[in-house]
């Protein structure tokens, strides 16, 4: 064999091999993004994240749905779906972990849970949504329990409830404006209702606000909100029959509390329920 002919031999295996090396890379998937301020790690799936989830065992049945506004902040739907998905693959490995320690079926039906993942008011920075969860696990009833969730559209992060307000710690206004708001709903419910204080007394008090969770309220200004809606459990302030509380306070009892950053979202009063 020649010289040349070795070295085009050589030059044709080198290029073959940076070729297959090129091939490889191309089929590589992309590395996952940082999600800008929230310091969580969104892969392209995340961020395609559907709009519900549901799977079916013989030991759980669980779901998931989301609201379309969600769809304009890809970075928290992302966070969210994923979860979700999370808790409710572990309730199912749960069930399935309590139905095998009673030695199988046993009689007992499917667990049940469900997350319903519902739109609060929006407004020019911030963007809130209700996270319902219900659970069914036997008994008497399900159980069902509330989250909320506050985002910063600009800064693409989650507030906690104490961003929202000075750094002072006395929110005693919202607290005294808020426990008269239940009260109001209360006898608005049943007007022989046993009302509820902030001292307590009784066998019910007055759930302080920092102790709830809240979204913005629907205002009469555009892209403004007229309040907040604290989200009240079933147990919390009267008996299971009485329900869940969704109860509005307006931004006038509370204004001369919030935080400068976030003071001109709230203006007007709150909309009047349909």
């Amino acid at each position: 064999m020649t010289m040349p002919f070795r070295l085009a031999v050589l030059s044709l295996a080198v290029a073959a091999t940076l070729a297959g090396c090129n091939r490889d890379k191309a089929a590589e998937p992309a590395p996952p993004a940082a999600t800008a301020g929230t310091g969580a790690i969104v892969t392209p799936a995340d961020a395609a994240a559907p709009m519900a989830f549901e799977s079916k065992t013989a030991f759980a049945e669980v779901s998931l749905t989301l609201p379309v506004a969600i769809k304009a902040q890809p970075d928290l739907h992302a966070r969210l779906y994923a979860a979700a998905i999370r808790d409710l693959r572990e309730f199912s490995e749960g069930a399935q972990a309590d139905r095998t320690e009673a030695g199988g079926d046993a009689g007992m039906g499917a667990y049940n849970k469900s997350i319903e993942i519902t739109p609060g008011a929006e407004t020019g920075k911030l963007f809130s949504l209700i996270r319902t969860d219900s659970e069914y696990t036997g008994g008497a009833h399900p159980n069902s329990s509330f989250a909320a969730i506050l985002w910063d559209k600009a800064l693409k992060r989650e507030l906690a409830a104490a961003d929202l307000f000075t750094k002072t710690g006395d929110l005693s206004a919202l607290d005294n404006a808020l426990c008269a708001a239940i009260n109001a709903e209360k006898r608005k419910r049943d007007p022989q209702a046993r009302t509820v204080s902030l001292t307590g007394g009784d066998m019910w008090t007055c759930p302080r606000a920092a102790s709830l969770p809240f979204v913005l309220a629907q205002g009469t200004m555009p892209d403004k909100t007229g309040g907040l809606v604290f989200l009240i459990g079933p147990y919390m302030v009267g008996p299971y029959s009485e329900g869940a509380y969704e109860v509005t306070v307006p931004q006038s009892a509370f204004r001369s509390l919030l935080a400068p950053a976030y003071a001109d979202e709230f203006a007007g009063q709150p909309k009047p329920e349909a």
